[in-house]
Formats: structure tokens, C-alpha cells, sequence
């Protein structure tokens, strides 16, 4: 259900997943959608930068020369068939990259909080909200969020500033997640960008446990009702 959400100043940092070149440029990768997704990002972080909103990111890149991984997929190389450390395109695209003093993560998992200090980092600046945004629903933001979840934050899921490979598995991935966004609350980009400038925003709310009973007719309607 929809509610009033705010979201105290000081208290929010902004945290954007694998938004890399892949994903606009390889065949075999591409995000439905990904410059739209990518103009919404620009105004997340242009918001987040105005008010003093902690940026984070995160890109996914896979080294096979330091870690063996028994059912990775690699090409005829033997390289990684995604995110190889070796290829251009793990670049994050330039309009949504990091400024100096943003903190950076270059991630060798799905989630940008399953190893290493980023989430103690984010407490320790006294962080509770989590704005998150990026590539792919279903995979990294998914594991992102359960993972930010798990270690006691707020999620503030920017459904129109998260892709995936079509529409369907990008608006399945949302309604999963929703039903179990405890604590948190699905938006707009809109309404994220009001929310960091410090007003109050009638945002989708979890109630109980998966209220959220969808099916291939119902679940668009579903999407656009969060």
C-alpha cells in the first residue's frame, strides 16, 4: 500500500549498480530501455549532489585468472562471457560515472554489499536509506537490496531507474522484491528526487508478508500501481 515516506537529511546515500557500457552496447547484454534508464540516473545523482546525498557505485567485473568459478560461463577464450576484466565495456557509461570523492566499488559478485566494507563504510557515515538504482532487477540490484536489507537499511527502490534484459523480467523483479521490502519503499524517479531534497512522498509500502499475488495478466498493472 502507499504511504508517507520522508527521509531525513543527512541520513540517505544513493547507491547505483553495474551501469556499464555493456549494457548499451553488447548484443548479447542489453538492457531494454538503458538510455532512459540512464537519464533517470542522471537526475538521481544530480539531486543527490545538490543535497548532500552520499553517492555510491558499483561496477561487476569478473577476473577468472584470480578466482576459479567451477559453472561460470567463458567464451572460446576461456575468459569470462560477461564483465571480463579485459573488456572495454565494463566501463561505466561516462554521463552516470563517479566524481571525485564518490566512493567507487569494482564488485566480483552479484551484490554490492555481499563482501567487503561497503555497507560498515555507510553506517559508520551514519547512513539508514539506500536510494538504489542500476542494472540487471532481477540479478545485481536484486541481490543488492536483499543484501542491504539484511544488514539493516532502508531500500528506496527507483523502479523506472532499474532495467533488465525486457520489460517482463525487469517489472517481475520489482514485484519480487516489493513483497519483501521490509522497511523500505518502491518510487518513481521523481519521487526519489523529492524525497533527497527533503519532502514527504507518498511512496508503495510492504504490508505483511508477499501481498503481492501476481500473474502474467495482472502484473503490469501491479508495476505501474507501486
Amino acid at each position: 500500500m502507499k504511504g508517507p515516506v520522508s527521509i531525513e537529511r543527512g541520513t540517505a546515500a544513493a547507491v547505483f549498480v553495474d551501469l556499464q557500457e555493456e549494457h548499451r552496447q553488447d548484443k548479447r547484454y542489453l538492457v531494454e530501455g538503458f538510455g532512459d534508464i540512464l537519464a533517470n540516473v542522471q537526475r538521481l545523482q544530480a539531486t543527490a549532489r545538490a543535497n548532500d546525498v552520499l553517492l555510491y557505485h558499483s561496477a561487476y567485473i569478473v577476473d577468472l585468472t584470480r578466482e576459479a568459478r567451477r559453472f561460470h560461463p567463458v567464451d572460446a577464450n576461456g575468459r569470462s562471457a560477461f564483465s571480463d576484466k579485459d573488456d572495454p565495456l565494463t566501463a561505466i557509461c561516462p554521463e552516470v560515472a563517479p566524481v571525485a570523492g564518490e566512493m567507487m566499488l569494482v564488485k566480483t559478485e552479484a551484490s554490492a554489499f555481499g563482501a567487503g566494507p561497503a555497507a560498515g563504510r555507510l553506517k559508520a557515515e551514519g547512513i539508514e536509506w539506500l536510494v538504489v538504482a542500476g542494472v540487471w532487477t532481477e540479478a545485481c540490484i536484486d541481490a543488492t537490496v536483499r543484501d542491504a536489507v539484511s544488514s539493516g537499511f532502508r531500500v528506496l527502490l527507483v523502479k523506472d531507474a532499474c532495467g533488465s534484459g525486457s520489460t517482463a523480467m525487469h517489472q517481475t523483479a520489482i514485484l519480487n522484491l516489493a513483497n519483501r521490502l521490509y522497511g523500505g519503499a518502491v518510487t518513481t524517479t521523481d519521487g526519489a528526487c523529492r524525497l533527497m531534497a527533503g519532502e514527504t512522498v507518498d511512496a508503495w509500502q510492504v504490508v505483511g508478508s508477499v501481498p503481492l499475488r501476481f500473474s502474467y495478466e495482472n502484473a503490469a498493472r501491479l508495476y505501474d500501481e507501486l
